[in-house]
Order: structure tokens, then sequence, then C-alpha cells
């Protein structure tokens, strides 16, 4: 079939809620990948975070092509050998204490699981998020979520939610009262555009969540596994959240997903209030296990910390002599490069030379490359940006 009949295909049958990019891609490998005509592609975007470990990763390719041959599907009703392994090599990497795991097939789950458990566990109604927080598209879990344009089609959302100013532990202060189940954040807020919050603020939502009784959710769905440079985000200010919720890059590529909690939360849903048909299944769980043992033991916390600073210091220099740039930020290999003007053409002129590149709003360029991705690969990359922003800032302001 060819690109043309593959897109055809797509815009015939498919939904269209899709912002398209125009590339049909067919094959991956690490940080690569190629379209139908043979382009190759460094792919920085990587299925926004998914691809951690790299596309089609060995180690994942394998034990799916094992598990493939024993056991697909898998009920929860009866217990599993690959499913009884993920739970306890995931129980190993989660942060102390949080030790039980409720699996599910996507990050927007673990959200909507998490929002249960808490107010299961303390009878409680109220959910505080936070302004410029991104949670997922279903009801429970868009209802945590900020943007407007993703809640205002589709109104009334779940009640009992308020939103704080993330960043700023008063405004949360005023928004906790004795009815407040969780506060939900993300340690680095994603699709706001990398945003990282004050060196003190987790440790005082912390303070704030204890003396009210409230649970702490933190979202690691993009931020966990080794992107930023610690296998959760969290690490970076030693906050260690009551529910923790993981996706994107957890399964390898496979649709999986996890909210980790204390034993004594996960006991508060009783059998039956909250399950999944395909949540826990054995290949997703099996690709899973194999993903966690390379991130572990390819150690790549420490990798995207190291690879992190090249790429801080590459953004850092296109900020430095490029007007049209507003900031670069991020850590680990979660990174963004603010610009004054829609990023549009920056996205599809860096696609014309060979880099993928993930956005965040309009005017917001998202890092987020596989963390194997190659010195020189990166560099490339980083080629292909300053080309483009000079480029843009060209069209705009006619320098050359």
């Amino acid at each position: 079939m060819s690109s043309t009949q593959a897109r055809a295909l797509e815009e015939q049958y498919g939904s269209g809620a899709f912002q398209k990019f125009p590339v049909t891609l067919v094959r991956g490998s690490g940080a690569l990948v190629w379209d139908q005509a043979g382009k190759e592609y460094v792919d920085c975007m990587a299925g926004y975070g998914v691809a951690i470990t790299g596309h089609c990763n060995p180690w994942v390719v394998d034990a799916i092509k094992e598990q493939t041959e024993k056991l697909i599907t898998c009920h929860g009703s009866f217990y599993n050998d690959a499913r009884s392994e993920f739970l306890e090599k995931l129980a190993k990497v989660t942060p102390k204490g949080l030790e039980a795991a409720l699996l599910t097939n996507s990050g927007t789950e673990t959200v909507e699981a998490a929002i249960k458990l808490a107010r299961r566990h303390t009878g409680r109604r109220g959910i505080v998020s936070m302004k410029g927080g991104f949670h997922g598209k279903t009801y429970g879990a868009l209802s945590a979520t900020w943007n407007k344009k993703y809640r205002e089609p589709f109104g009334p959302l779940v009640p009992d939610f308020d939103f704080a100013e993330y960043g700023d532990p008063r405004s949360l202060e005023s928004k906790v009262s004795q009815d407040t189940a969780a506060v939900i954040a993300e340690p680095i807020q994603g699709e706001t555009g990398i945003i990282i919050p004050p060196p003190g603020y987790f440790k005082e939502v912390r303070e704030i969540c204890d003396r009210h009784g409230t649970l702490l959710i933190l979202d690691e769905i993009q931020s966990g596994l080794g992107r930023t440079g610690r296998m959760w985000a969290g690490e970076h200010w030693g906050v260690v959240p009551d529910i923790m919720t993981i996706s994107k890059g957890l399964g390898g590529g496979v649709p999986t997903g996890a909210t980790v909690t204390r034993r004594d939360v996960m006991d508060s849903l009783k059998k039956g209030e909250h399950t999944s048909t395909f949540g826990g299944n054995p290949l997703s769980c099996a690709a899973a296990s194999a993903n966690l043992d390379y991130i572990v033991k390819n150690r790549l916390p420490e990798m995207a910390e190291a690879k992190g600073k090249e790429l801080k210091a590459g953004l850092a220099g296109i900020a430095n002599h490029h007007k049209i740039v507003r900031d670069a930020r991020g850590l680990g290999l979660m990174r963004a490069l603010e610009l004054r003007v829609d990023v549009h053409h920056v996205l599809l002129d860096a696609i014309d030379r060979g880099v993928i590149l993930a956005y965040a709003g309009r005017d917001v360029i998202r890092l987020l490359p596989p963390i194997v991705i190659s010195v020189e690969q990166m560099r490339k990359t980083l080629e292909v940006l300053e080309e483009t922003v000079r480029l843009e800032e060209s069209r705009r302001f006619g320098q050359n």
C-alpha cells in the first residue's frame, strides 16, 4: 500500500480527531523511524514519550514473541505468571511504600483509577488539580485537566474539582478543605510546555496534604521511568506521593498503565468496584517486564541525565542566538524550546530535514526522544532545530 493510499484510507475511515503530520511511518528502531519511501527520521516525539527505550526495543520484541506463543489474554479473575512477574518488578522500582498496583491500559485510565481510589479511601469528594495540568480526556481525567479547549465542548464534567496555581503553595492551601480527597499534579507539566516548579514547591504540597489528611497523587505518566534523569521526577524534590500514575513508556510501546499506591489505599477498593477486561493482560505484562529490565540494567535514568546536559547546552545555544526563541528549559530528556511565534512551520521544516519534533500548544517545541538516542542523532536534532529556527526567523523578520 502506498503512502497516498494509507493516508486516504485513514481520512475516509478514521475519526479525524488527530492533528496529522504528512508522514506515513512504517518502521522503527531505537530513536529512528522510517516512512514508506524509506526516508529516515530521528524521532524526538517518540509517541509523546512512549518509546522511552527505543522503537522495537529487542528485549521487548523478544518478550512479546515468546508470550504470544504461550498466552495472550488472561482476565484478572485468574492468576497469571507474566502478570505476577511484572507486578514484582514494578514494586521494586516504585518509591518506597507504593507496593500495590492496579494495572490498566493507558495513562488516562490510571488517572481514573487514582481518582476513585482517593475518594474511596478518604470518603471525601473534592479533588484539587493544577492550572496548566493535563491528565487525560475521559471524563474523570478531563475534569482534572485545565485546558478549556478540551473541557468546554463536553460539559458538564465530574463535579467537585478545583484548580490551584501551579507552583504557588498559598494558592493550593486556599483550595484544600476537609472534603478534599486528593491533590493531583504533574511533577513537571508536560502538555503546558515542560513547566518545572520552584525548588521547594512539592515539599510544601506534601506538607499541605499531610496537614489536611489529603492524598497526594503524582502523575508520572510522561515524566517517569528515567525520562528526567531520575527514575521518577518526584525524586528531584524528595517527595513520595500516596498514589502515582504510570503509563506511556511503561510497556515499551505496548498499551500499559499502572496506578500504584500504598497497600491500605489499594485495599479500600472492594471486589468488583474497579476492574478492566484487558488490564494486566499477559502480553502487556511480558512487554513491560522486559522494558523495566532494560531500564534498570542499562541505567537509563543516568543515561537521560548525561544526555540531557548536552541537549540542554544545545538548546540554550539556539535560544541565545535567535530572538525568535523565548526560553529553553527542562530536565533530563524532557525538554522544551519556547518560541515567540507559532511553531507549525518549524515542525514541518524539521520533518523535511529528517527530524520529528513534538509540540505543546502553539508556541512550544517539545522534545521527548528515546533515552537510547545516540549522541550523533541528538546532534543532528540540534543542527536541524538551529536551521529551522533560523529559517522561521528569516520568514518573520527578513534575516539571513
